[in-house]
């Protein structure tokens, strides 16, 4: 029978299997993500195609995971964000240490990515150059740039310049705030910080709509199953991937499409498979060429999976403005073999300028964090002297 044991720290060591399992599916999620807008973008719907091709069949069964892929999101970022934050909560300034994390981590790349959706847009013609609106309904405006910056998407203004995979930033922006509130709450030193704490968390709450809230609820199994380890033998740990991918297959075939509160109790059966198959796997892989090859492949499109779910939009958006005015093609057709091949070759340009936008912004992120912390910590030394 599986012995589970409740860990003091998270265990964040790079070298156990359950590690190289988070980046492997942190890249293949933002993959399949940017495949399915991409898919959705320049392929017409799958219930407007008389006799779709099998080719075609595989490519939107295949793409039809995305909402998956966000939730795996929410777990994965419950596991390393809420664990390592824990980890660290006796440490000095663990709570200035965490905000400059979470904001540097956020800032950095979508601070230039929002100005690659401002380009998008004057180039397509959506964003009106002669002018600077302030609306909050607008989304190209000042008011919707700002707001994005700190998660009032889908709350008080759109997600900037139409890119819409930026409304799950909102989530994670206010379970980024409300997980340290909730520890607060328990572990504050006072009882007015708990206090402040519980208020905070109140006001949040008449904030944010019931769906961020509900699903705060899948981030947290993350962080409370990141000290989780279940020593089990192969047989379970099979059955525990067997169960989690079947899973997977059955709310893409049957169950809801869309992240809301109905499509929720799946959801959350969905992430119990997945954390409880995670904390089977945390010990030492075994060192080999073909594991070795796995775990670089995984952490290298994990690194900047980030970038790819915040940049491919605009970037699909500009593809599919060039394929329009060049080759006068508003779609591709499901019927021709031609157009799968420049589906991939899309599909490539966003991968590949994912890849190099990260370059000059999201791997600088820890040098950004650190410049941070020096500036502000002197500062308050200064103060304090």
């Amino acid at each position: 029978m599986p012995k589970i044991t409740i860990l003091e720290k998270t265990n964040l060591q790079e070298d156990c299997w359950h590690s190289m399992l988070i980046s492997l599916l942190r890249g293949l999620a933002a993959l399949v993500v940017a495949a399915a807008h991409l898919r959705a973008q320049m392929y017409p719907g799958f219930g407007t195609v008389t006799k779709p091709p099998l080719l075609f069949q595989g490519l939107a069964f295949g793409a039809g995971f995305a909402y998956l892929a966000v939730i795996v999101f929410f777990v994965l970022s419950g596991w390393l964000v809420g664990g390592s934050f824990l980890n660290k909560l006796d440490a000095d300034r663990a709570f200035q240490n965490y905000t400059i994390d979470r904001v540097s981590r956020l800032w950095v790349v979508l601070v230039p990515t929002f100005l690659i959706v401002l380009l998008a847009g004057a180039v397509v013609g959506a964003l009106d150059t002669a002018r600077v609106s302030f609306s909050t309904s607008e989304p190209y405006s000042m008011s919707a740039f700002f707001g994005n910056m700190i998660g009032l998407q889908t709350l008080i203004v759109p997600p900037f310049g139409g890119n819409f995979p930026l409304w799950s930033l909102a989530n994670e922006t206010w379970y980024y705030v409300l997980f340290p509130l909730l520890v607060l709450v328990f572990r504050g030193r006072t009882i007015a910080t708990r206090a402040a704490a519980v208020l905070a968390i109140g006001a949040i709450f008449q904030l944010v709509h019931g769906s961020i809230l509900i699903y705060f609820s899948i981030w947290l199994l993350g962080a409370a199953f990141s000290r989780v380890k279940i020593e089990a033998g192969p047989l379970w740990r099979w059955s525990l991937l067997f169960l989690f991918v079947g899973s997977a297959v059955v709310i893409r075939l049957k169950g809801k499409t869309d992240i809301t509160p109905e499509g929720f109790p799946q959801y959350l059966v969905f992430s119990l498979l997945l954390v409880l198959f995670l904390s089977s796997m945390q010990f030492k892989r075994r060192l080999g060429p073909k594991l070795d090859w796995l775990d670089r492949t995984g952490r290298f499109f994990a690194n900047f999976s980030f970038t790819l779910y915040v940049l491919h939009v605009p970037l699909i958006l500009l593809m599919g403005h060039l394929l329009a005015s060049m080759l006068g093609l508003g779609q591709l057709s499901p019927y021709r073999l031609s157009h799968y091949l420049m589906y991939g070759g899309m599909y490539l340009v966003l991968v590949v300028g994912a890849y190099l936008f990260y370059l000059p912004f999201e791997s600088n992120t820890p040098r950004v964090r650190q410049w941070l912390k020096m500036q502000l910590f002197a500062r308050v030394r200064a103060v304090r002297t």
